[in-house]
């Protein structure tokens, strides 16, 4: 590399008898950039990442200097940047398929004539396999090893894959299964917070030091902004972008500055402090900005606490949450055992750039701020449907009933209906699904070792789980398992029915697994609105589990409380939990002090255990090390696969785009609501026999019972495709009144599912638009929104509003985000879905942000000249659209380059 340094910041840092080169940010406000110390600390490493890749030409002087002229207008002024993560980090849903791409364009690299080692990732690349294991097995010391068995049995063509991919790609890691969530991984082991790489500066080899930052094909890859890395969640396609060498083009951001003062009180957790703050940013709105945490509260809040909150900044909106360096992140690098050297180095480097948090310091200067006094933080929940919607632990009870009433439609709340085979009934409200699963909570030992106290003074009082709860345990990493091992409280959770069923992300992305048959019969036959409590992250319905309607997030010792008491119609507050050896026993009686926590976790949680359990991290199990692969530089593709087929992206591809092609008389496929998350556009869960997706399974002579569930088979667009708008609560206002994956086609006016209506359209030469509301495509980075999106035929997406990992997604897929002007939506124009749509000016003349012009042709000739906002935000993104998609456009360059 080879910076221009216009503001003369290059400098050399001597750490422990090793010299690294670094460009000084306060040299460079002595140097032209007046008042950069003021900056955010999160706006620091942006600043950083501009200086130390000045170029000219995707990072120019003026570009730096835009970030000195943020202080002006707080980031309320667009300006663009090219942001150069220092790495990648990968799950194995969405990791699959971005292998999957990158296979395909070496095929593709071969048919333009170019060289396939071209096709590599430039950038150190991780991928933890955390998602495929599923809770088919619980209850039982057998769980976790049938689980994995089964694991394994499912996903060996996606693993084979995977361990090819290893050997064929370069700067590429995999993490096996079995060893823990992906963000828990990259907090305890992979991330730096201060990373370091050798380059070659005017034919001299030196170490470089800089920020550790990252973007991450999973939305909650913002937990590791926590340990103070800048890094946030990407869809796969702007991820395989970025490890092939591209800048992330971005927005400077603006930063809401959340101030913590005081600390939690006794019997307050981090998942209660996390919710509240969800809460408080949404109503606050800081969709598409960076917040950043300041103040004396980030005394009081453990490295844990704060992985806490910033996991959730998909929830409450945010790019990031962000944490500066600062003592606590000193204590917690030496505590998960990384090197002398590395600590010495984040140290000296922090202090060298001005960037460590300290309370006797100015406060930085933010776009806004937002207060939250810790001590009034209170028990909470957050549901039935968002992780948003927060309430206390007090008003639960009766916010539940008014949900079942008003939301759910239940006249009789109290009713309660037989289960065959079983000595209990089942009503609305119980409990069927109580799992301690998640990167938000399994990373923190403070609410897992409570959970496990609970737990211990439950069996000690005389207390059972009911019947006809599934429990399950997920920890965050093999540490976790470790030190709940090492204590005894696993014992403790066995005995109530929370049994180790894997390590990995489970329950909260809906790999809950199928609850028992009888009580799934009950739950369809009367439309019993069942319940689950987890402690993850996402709520929204239709995710956990098909038979449960309501969802609720909350600690994981309140997880186990809500299994105790086996409904969300006991006020855990005032009612107790159930009968124990000497009567009745209220949640107050057997919670934890935060005394007997800390005096646990001291003692368990050790550096030694870190040591131990990532001493062999990339080797994996027997399962792992038996898998055979071939060794070639292209994958050797079966056409009798279901899990792993050759995408249509570069089909016909050739060296220049052709002109792209305005929209003419696209028809409506769908009519959507606000709030449409990419778990309801994207293929998620399970897949029904009777569904486009399992009718195409079966043609393949795949069983039911071998289906596995889309997020398995991520690698496979015939699969992908046909689930895509097929969530079994998606509500098409096409079709009102009708749940699940349904549209009428025209003119014909026929219903049909969405797949089998796309397909007759692309039969029929005929174009799609899907109208939306606010907020659409929130939730996790699910590349496959986009992707499935763009083989259905769909165009263009006009919403009121986008969410921005999707929006960016959309562009990456070669695919039309527009939004309304103010005031305007589709219900004002009284859209039912016949119409047609036509949207020109597509060609040359195309600009980012431009207003538009959508021609809405009703079914009785009516015609509407409707204003819409063209939300290719960047000139990059302009160019990935004009390729016809981002992958198309870094393919035609690697192969034009000599």
């Amino acid at each position: 590399m080879a910076s221009l340094d216009s503001f003369k910041c290059r400098r050399t840092l001597d750490v422990g008898g090793e010299r690294y080169v670094y460009f000084s940010i306060p040299e460079a406000e002595k140097n032209g950039l007046a008042g950069v110390s003021q900056l955010p600390f999160s706006m620091k490493v942006l600043l950083e990442n501009l200086l130390r890749f000045e170029d000219g030409r995707s990072v120019t002087k003026a570009d730096i200097e835009q970030v000195a002229q943020w202080l002006d207008k707080r980031g309320k002024e667009e300006r663009e940047i090219a942001f150069r993560p220092a790495r990648v980090l990968m799950q194995d849903f969405t990791g699959v398929p971005a292998v999957v791409d990158l296979a395909a364009m070496r095929d593709a690299m071969l048919g333009l004539g170019g060289d396939v080692n071209k096709i590599n990732p430039l950038v150190p690349v991780d991928l933890v396999i955390d998602h495929s294991v599923i809770v088919d097995e619980f209850g039982t010391p057998q769980a976790l090893s049938d689980n994995v068995n089964i694991e394994y049995e499912r996903n060996g063509e996606r693993y084979r894959f995977l361990r090819w991919g290893q050997q064929a790609f370069s700067n590429f890691r995999v993490v096996p299964p079995g060893t823990g969530i992906c963000h828990q991984v990259n907090l305890e082991y992979l991330s730096q917070t201060v990373w370091s790489r050798p380059e070659t500066i005017d034919g001299e080899t030196v170490q470089i030091a800089y920020p550790d930052t990252l973007v991450g094909t999973d939305s909650h890859t913002t937990m590791v902004n926590g340990l103070a890395v800048l890094g946030w969640g990407v869809g796969g396609i702007e991820a395989e972008a970025v490890m092939l060498g591209q800048p992330l083009s971005m927005l400077l951001p603006q930063v809401v500055g959340f101030k913590l003062t005081n600390r939690l009180k006794e019997g307050r957790t981090a998942t209660d402090l996390v919710l509240t703050v969800t809460q408080m940013l949404r109503k606050l709105g800081v969709v598409n900005k960076f917040v950043e945490f300041y103040g004396s509260g980030l005394d009081s809040l453990s490295l844990a606490d704060r992985a806490t909150i910033g996991n959730m900044a998909p929830e409450y909106g945010a790019t990031c949450g962000f944490f500066p360096i600062d003592a606590e992140t000193i204590t917690f690098l030496e505590a998960t055992n990384r090197t002398d050297a590395r600590v010495a180095l984040v140290k000296a480097y922090a202090e060298a750039q001005g960037m460590v948090r300290d309370s006797s310091l100015p406060d930085p200067l933010f776009t806004e701020t937002i207060e939250l006094d810790l001590s009034d933080v209170v028990p909470s929940l957050a549901g039935p449907k968002r992780p948003q919607d927060r309430v206390t632990l007090e008003t639960a009870k009766a916010s539940f009933n008014n949900s079942l009433l008003k939301e759910y439609k239940v006249d009789d709340t109290d009713a309660r209906f037989s289960v065959e085979n079983a000595a209990f009934d089942l009503g609305h409200g119980d409990v069927v699904i109580a799992a301690i699963t998640s990167c938000t909570n399994t990373s923190n030992p403070n609410v897992m070792i409570g959970a496990g106290l609970l737990a211990r003074k439950a069996v000690a009082a005389g207390l059972k789980t009911k019947p006809w709860v599934k429990t399950s345990l997920s920890p965050g990493s093999q540490v976790v398992g470790e030190y709940l091992a090492k204590t005894g409280l696993q014992q403790d959770l066995d005995a109530l029915g929370f049994n180790v069923t894997g390590y990995g992300c489970m329950t909260c992305i809906g790999n809950s697994g199928p609850l028992p048959t009888d009580i799934s019969k009950t739950i369809n036959d009367h439309d019993v609105v069942a319940s689950a409590v987890i402690s993850g992250n996402r709520n929204f319905e239709g995710r956990v589990n098909a038979d449960v309607k309501a969802n609720y997030l909350a600690s994981p010792p309140l997880v186990v409380a809500y299994a105790l008491a086996g409904s969300l119609h006991v006020d855990l507050v005032n009612e107790p939990l159930g009968m124990g050896h000497n009567g009745p026993v209220y949640l107050r009686d057997i919670w934890p002090t935060q005394e007997e926590v800390s005096d646990m976790r001291k003692a368990s949680v050790t550096k030694a255990t870190f040591a131990d359990r990532y001493s062999n991290v990339f080797e994996g199990d027997d399962h792992w090390k038996g898998i055979e692969v071939a060794v070639s530089e292209t994958y050797h593709w079966s056409m009798a696969s279901t899990y792993v087929r050759n995408p249509p992206y570069f089909d016909g591809l050739t060296k220049t785009p052709a002109a792209i092609a305005d929209i003419k008389d696209a028809r409506v496929l769908g009519l959507f609501l606000d709030s449409i998350t990419t778990d309801h556009i994207s293929p998620a869960g399970s897949i029904k026999a009777a569904s486009p997706a399992g009718r195409y399974l079966m043609e393949h002579q795949v069983r039911p019972q071998d289906f596995n569930q889309y997020g398995t088979r991520r690698g496979n667009h015939e699969v992908m495709m046909r689930g895509t708008f097929a969530n079994i609560r998606i509500k098409n206002q096409m079709v009102p009144g009708v749940e699940g994956g349904v549209t009428r086609h025209y003119p014909s006016g026929e219903e049909l599912p969405i797949y089998d209506a796309a397909m007759l359209y692309k039969q029929e030469g005929v174009p799609l638009v899907v109208f939306a509301g606010k907020e659409y495509g929130t939730g996790s980075s699910r590349d496959w929104a986009a992707k499935g999106t763009k083989l259905l035929g769909i165009r263009a997406v006009i919403a009121q509003s986008f969410e921005r990992i999707h929006r960016s997604n959309l562009v990456g897929m070669g695919i039309l985000p527009l939004t309304f002007e103010e005031g305007m939506s589709w219900q004002t124009l009284n859209l039912k879905g016949d119409e047609t749509v036509s949207i020109v000016g597509l060609g040359e003349s195309l600009k980012p942000r431009q207003t538009m012009e959508a021609v809405i042709t009703s079914d009785k000739g009516r015609v509407t000249h409707v204003p819409v906002i063209c939300r290719i935000d960047t000139a990059d993104e302009l160019e990935y659209f004009r390729h016809g998609g981002i992958l198309q456009y870094v393919l035609r360059n690697l192969a034009a380059a000599a």
